[in-house]
């Protein structure tokens, strides 16, 4: 079985395949100064209450955008799994000519979106991930990953705006029931929740103005759901995207 490992600055997402079958999926908070040994011992707990055994993992593959986690989840991999871990990083094969003028720079985890992307909606595609960082990638209609945009994510715009402005207290980010909020709560989620859905949009027609063509939009990430019923142009909102682009990533480097 594959061991899909996504790790991102807020949280980990955790994928077993059995062949092409998600067997198994966890999400884990991304700690600063967690241990091989604490992460190891949570992974075999997290295996330990789906039933399963950390002998059925036979290869493992990993995304991360945070350095610091890198070494951990290495000596992990092996301590827990006994294997070494395939980290997505450049010189892996993906299938997808990357047109960034540093190909360094481009996070795992936006390559294998696009790798998935283009897997299950073929070319052009644009990815749209709501996690810490809300990110926008583009591939083109050749099936090369031209670059993007990178935005605040929601949760990073929230907390600022909380910080930053004494008299607005917290709130949950939802759907208000009007746009003109009656209320200081309402109106603080009004504009979060539509401030972002008009973010979104207007990103979206400017890459596709440059494009030049309808490309198809699919979301994935933490809050995907959240905007769904709002962005009426999204194709799908994939929650696993990036674990199956890790699963094929994987099989590209070991056919």
């Amino acid at each position: 079985m594959l061991l899909a490992i996504d790790t991102g600055n807020t949280h980990t997402v955790l994928g077993l395949f059995d062949g092409d079958r998600l067997a198994a999926d966890w999400r884990i908070a991304t700690r600063k100064g967690e241990t091989a040994d604490e992460l190891g011992a949570l992974f075999r707990a997290l295996f330990a209450g789906e039933g399963l055994e950390p002998s059925s993992v036979d290869g493992i593959i990993v995304s991360s955008v945070v350095p610091d986690w890198n070494g951990i989840l290495a000596a992990t991999a092996r301590r827990a799994f006994g294997h070494d871990a395939l980290f997505v990083a450049p010189g892996v094969k993906t299938g997808l000519p990357i047109l960034y003028e540093n190909p360094h720079e481009v996070g795992a985890d936006r390559i294998v979106n696009a790798v998935a992307a283009v897997h299950c909606y073929g070319a052009p595609v644009i990815v749209l991930d709501f996690g810490t960082a809300t990110t926008f990638d583009v591939v083109s209609p050749k099936g090369e990953y031209l670059g993007g945009v990178i935005a605040p994510g929601l949760g990073i715009s929230a907390e600022a705006l909380f910080q930053r402005a004494a008299r607005l207290m917290r709130v949950d980010v939802i759907r208000p029931a009007r746009i003109i909020g009656r209320t200081t709560e309402e109106s603080v989620q009004s504009g979060l929740f539509h401030g972002y859905v008009s973010l979104v949009e207007g990103v979206v027609r400017r890459l596709r103005a440059e494009l030049a063509i309808d490309a198809p939009v699919v979301a994935t990430g933490g809050l995907a759901p959240v905007f769904q019923a709002e962005l009426s142009f999204l194709e799908a909102v994939d929650p696993h995207l990036t674990l199956l682009g890790l699963r094929l990533v994987w099989e590209r480097n070991h056919r």
